[in-house]
């Protein structure tokens, strides 16, 4: 692999190494807690909305809700974010937007899980209320401001721009490269 690749998955593969290490550094105890998971990834200090995205990615990724992610949960996580088909991540990604899991995504949920992104990328194209009104807008077939399991596959898989607009939301490529650099300021 060049060593100019900047994807995540690229930094994943070729740093496999420094991951497990990382892992194993931060956590000797082989179980990550939430907070120690924001201290990995340098979210400490974060906004209340930021908080909770981040929350609700470690719920997710608490497989057998014990508090803790484990190792193979760890594994698991990072197969499916970077190797997972798309089907699967979809899945994911649902799960991880809704968060009263009552099965469908409605307009606040959604606008909360924007608003956690841009506080934690640093950066922004669109406003997260004009992200989510052009989800809702473009996939939302029913117009009842709330989106099914399959009206969130069907649109992101017909709508190339929604699903630029959903794997933005857990591209932590900026996150990962500023942790590579050392950058990051831990609190």
């Amino acid at each position: 692999m060049g060593a100019d690749n900047s994807t995540t998955e690229d930094m994943m593969a070729v740093d496999i190494h420094y991951w497990y290490n990382k892992f194993m550094r931060e956590s000797p105890s082989g179980l990550i807690t939430l907070y120690e998971l924001k201290a990995i990834l340098g979210l400490q200090g974060m906004n209340e909305e930021a908080n909770g995205y981040i929350e609700q990615v470690f719920g997710t990724f608490d497989m057998n809700k014990d508090g803790y992610i484990d190792f193979m949960e760890y594994v698991a996580a990072l197969s499916l974010i970077l190797k997972g088909k798309i089907d699967q991540k979809l899945k994911w990604y649902f799960k991880l937007y809704d968060a009263d899991g009552n099965g469908k995504i409605d307009r606040e949920e959604l606008l909360s899980i924007f608003k956690a992104v841009q506080a934690i990328n640093l950066h922004t194209d669109m406003s997260p209320e004009e992200i989510t009104a052009l989800v809702f807008d473009t996939i939302d077939k029913k117009g009842n401001g709330e989106l099914t399991l399959e009206e969130f596959i069907s649109g992101a898989q017909q709508h190339q721009m929604i699903m630029d607009i959903i794997k933005k939301t857990l591209d932590l490529s900026n996150v990962l490269k500023v942790i590579k650099s050392g950058r990051r300021n831990s609190v």
